[in-house]
Parts: C-alpha cells; structure tokens; sequence
C-alpha cells in the first residue's frame, strides 16, 4: 500500500516559526528561494539562524528577487542604497555571505523591473520542505492573510532543490526555460519556467474551470484574461482584496483588473489577503485544487513571472484549503 505523506497548511507565523526551528537542528543542507527576503522583527530569529547553520558547516543556498528592494523601500524601484530598508538589506546579505551562505539576487539584468521576476517561494531543509504557498519572508509577508504547506519528503526536497539550482543557471544567463509538471503521489508540482505567455499554472487553472461547477477563487488579485472569461459564466465565488487594502501600484492593479473583469470580490476582512488557490468542484462531485504562488492574473503570465503551484485532488489537502476558505469567508 502507498505511504501517504503528512501534508500540513500552516499560518505565516507557523512558517517562519518552524522553519527557524528546522534550520536550528539542520545537518546537510538549506536551499531557500523567495521573492522578498527581508531582515526584520518577524524574519530576525530564521535569518540568524541561516547564519548559524552556515558557520557550523551546513550547505546553505539563498535566492532572492531584486524585487526586494522596492518593498523595503515602500516603492517599486530596486533602490539600493537610497532606504534605511535598502541598506539594511545590502546589511543582511553581507552578514549571510560571511556566514558561508551562497547568496544570489534574481532579476538583476531583465529588461524591466517588472518581467522576468521569480515569484516561486519554498524553502528546503535537509529533507523538510516549506512551500505551495505565498508567503514572502519579511513584517508585511509574515503579517499577511497567507499560508505555507510543510511536509518532510526526500525526493520531493531534491526536486526542489534541482529546479533552484536550474533557475541560477539560468539567471547566469539571463534566459527561461518551459514550464514543466512533477508528479508527486499526492499532487503534480507545477513550475512555470518564466518563457513570456507561457503558464503551466494558469493553463490548468483555466482547463479545470471549464470543466467545474463550482470554484473558489482566492488570490491577491481579481482574476485576469481567459481565465476571468471563464470563471465569469461560472457559479464561483471570488475572494481578492479591496482597493482600500492596497496601496500604489497595487491598488491600481486592482481596480483596473476588477474594472475590466466585472468580477466582484466578496473578501470583507481587513488583514491584506496574499494567499493564492483554486478549488474545483467537478461535475462528478469529486474536488481539485490549486495552490502555490501564482495569482492566477494573465499579466504575470505576459511578464514571464517564474512560479511554482501544486494541482492535488488529496482529500487531506482540500479539506484544508476549505478550512482556509471558511476562516476568510467570516
């Protein structure tokens, strides 16, 4: 009989809280990738402990995307030097790199800075992963409406770790690589490349709602492109932040994709949402699901957005995500 894994959904607090936990007691090795890593009160505790883990002999690999900066520094724009956030940052990083922590920015040289971002967030340690979630690691992540799923799994750590590994590569190059699926016992592994149009993660989103009967759509953002189209003529429920709980660009975001859509959301809650999953009912009563980083918007798809998601129809796993549903719906 197959060994089914423990797959858990925990809040950001839990993530960060374990994942400091499991570096603290970690043997081999670290690989981390997120697309804001920050040194701040909610993150300090698992930051010093990558250095630690660094210093005591542990392998530890840290990715991040120079959107980064732009968050620490309340804007948009990779601002270096000119934020207290900024030079805290550059502070960090320096105190990883002499730990022994191999640190590398993603995004440095795309043609804007708004394509070619890596917005996949895991984090592995030994064989624990962290991920299919879209928690970023700093205050405003930690303090959002979001969740991670943990689990401990060797092969699936090591898939993980490979797909890193390929997207420094090919940052060496400043080139992507297609979208590609893993299957996993209990889900497929969706990772999406960052070739411009292209969307593992959005193709299956819209190929599982043409086919439902009943979706809840939860995400960051009202829904964008074909799959607005299609979740529009369906019975669905729609859960994505109100303008007045952005600000700059992605309020403007927002307004603009409601606006065109005519979706409306029936999130009511004052805490920012920035989890991001599907739930299908099929019309043989059975579920699927779809959760990672991915906001589900076309333009991430156009900018050639780097992600990563699950597509699971694990019992376990839905009800969960349902439970998730159930405490945002309040």
């Amino acid at each position: 009989m197959l060994q089914l894994t423990l797959v858990k959904l925990i809040s950001p607090s839990e993530y960060i809280k374990s994942a400091a936990e499991a570096a603290r007691g970690a043997t081999k090795r670290i690989y981390l990738l997120s697309m804001v890593i920050a040194d701040h009160e909610e993150t300090h505790e698992f930051i010093a402990e990558l250095e630690a883990a660094a210093n005591r002999g542990v392998e530890v690999i840290v990715a991040a995307d120079v959107f980064t900066y732009g968050e620490v520094s309340n804007g948009f724009l990779p601002l270096r030097y000119y934020s207290s956030g900024a030079s805290a940052t550059n502070k960090m990083v320096k105190a990883l790199k002499k730990a022994g922590v191999k640190f590398s920015w993603l995004g440095r040289n795309r043609l804007t800075y708004f394509n070619g971002r890596t917005h996949s967030k895991w984090c592995v340690i030994d064989d624990i992963i962290f991920s299919f979630g879209g928690v970023n690691l700093y205050n405003s992540g930690i303090k959002n409406q979001d969740y991670m799923f943990t689990l401990t799994d060797n092969r699936l750590a090591d898939r993980l770790i490979q797909e890193q590994k390929r997207i420094l590569r090919a940052e060496r190059k400043t080139i992507n690589y297609p979208s590609v699926a893993y299957e996993h016992p209990q889900m497929d592994v969706l990772f999406d490349g960052g070739f411009i149009g292209q969307s593992i993660i959005y193709r299956r989103a819209c190929e599982l709602a043409k086919q439902a009967t009943h979706i809840v759509f939860i995400s960051q953002y009202c829904p964008t492109g074909r799959l607005a189209r299609i979740l529009k003529k369906k019975p669905t429920e729609f859960y994505y932040n109100r303008t007045n709980q952005a600000e700059g660009l992605n309020r403007f975001v927002i307004a603009l994709s409601q606006y065109i859509s005519g979706l409306a959301t029936a999130y009511t809650q004052k805490k920012y949402l920035h989890a991001k999953c599907i739930i299908f009912t099929l019309p043989d009563g059975t579920k699927r699901a779809i959760s990672g980083s991915h906001n589900f918007a076309y333009t991430g798809v156009l900018l050639g957005t780097r992600e990563v998601a699950i597509e699971t129809a694990d019992e376990s796993i839905i009800k969960q995500l349902e439970s998730f549903y159930k405490k945002i719906h309040k």
